[in-house]
């Protein structure tokens, strides 16, 4: 017999990065760049719900997790998990702790969040961005390429664009190219093909 527990109500997971030429994102636990501008893009988009009430969950690493300064949370309209195999109990300003990616997602999926949730966001870092990108529901990936070159030590995984196709145009998504400090970036929706 099946019950309320049981139920999965599918849920968007939907990737959401920043990277350089050769695919950086990060170096010593920061961003290299300084894009206050697509920053904001960042927080627009993770926040942005089609009507009141409803929030976003934002999945993150633990190393991701610390690595952002406090004064971003909280964050309107969302939740966030983190994932950890060491921790025991949520670190400050997030909402819930699991140990894997598949028990986040179910986590945003089944009562009592199911009603709640419209969007799981993947924030990072790398193996949570892998393990998004394989998941099932993952249908888009938004990708700012940063047109420069950065030491980077960390790097966004490989990803199909013969599955993943890059969009023309897309609702809510700066068009052509920025710049800012001297850096020109794009914004870029993949879809699911």
């Amino acid at each position: 017999m099946e019950t309320s527990r049981d139920k999965v109500s599918k849920k968007p997971v939907r990737l959401i990065v920043a990277a350089c030429n050769g695919m950086g994102i990060g170096k010593d636990g920061h961003m290299p760049w300084n894009l206050p501008s697509e920053f904001q893009y960042f927080l627009d988009t993770i926040t942005r719900v089609s009507r009141p009430g409803k929030m976003n969950m934002l999945i993150w690493g633990r190393k991701n997790w610390f690595s952002n300064p406090e004064n971003m949370f909280p964050l309107a309209n969302t939740l966030s998990v983190v994932l950890s195999k060491t921790l025991t109990t949520p670190p400050d300003c997030a909402h819930f702790l699991r140990s894997d990616f598949d028990s986040a997602v179910r986590l945003a999926a089944q009562p009592p969040l199911a009603d709640l949730i419209e969007t799981i966001w993947v924030i990072g870092g790398v193996q949570v961005y892998k393990e998004g990108l394989e998941h099932v529901w993952c249908d888009l990936v938004y990708l700012t390429d940063v047109m420069a070159d950065f030491d980077c030590d960390v790097f966004f995984p490989e990803f199909d664009r013969g599955i993943f196709k890059l969009q023309e145009s897309f609702a809510g998504v700066p068009s052509g190219i920025q710049e800012e400090n001297g850096i020109k970036y794009k914004c870029q929706v993949f879809k699911r093909d």
